[in-house]
């Protein structure tokens, strides 16, 4: 749906002028936003799966010593990407040092891709 940036009014899609006050209307960058949140999704879903292999590789190296750590934090993550949430730069930071590397620095540069 588009809305005229003049009056406020709905206009149909492919309207070029405003039904009510006749404003010219604006084109939108909507496929850039489009593609940027493609972007993220494909960076979060590499993301995850470090995080799952960084899990797994840990337990399997230090007798779940290391699943007591890994795999709460991957599961913590998939959770915050399941529901949009923002994960905090500790966490990031956490994940860089005790999981997974990879994981861990594409979860720094996540914001700026």
């Amino acid at each position: 749906m588009k809305y005229c940036s003049k009056c406020g009014v709905e206009l149909a899609d492919d309207a070029s002028f405003c039904s009510n006050c006749g404003n010219p209307v604006e084109e939108t960058a909507q496929p850039e936003v489009q593609t940027e949140k493609k972007k993220n999704a494909d960076l979060q879903m590499i993301t995850k799966i470090f995080m799952i292999i960084g899990a797994v590789s840990t337990s399997l190296s230090t007798c779940l010593l290391g699943a007591a750590w890994s795999v709460p934090m991957t599961l913590h993550y998939l959770k915050k990407i399941e529901n949009g949430e923002p994960v905090s730069l500790a966490f990031k930071i956490c994940t860089l040092l005790f999981v997974n590397q990879v994981a861990g620095i594409l979860m720094l540069i996540e914001d700026y891709v």
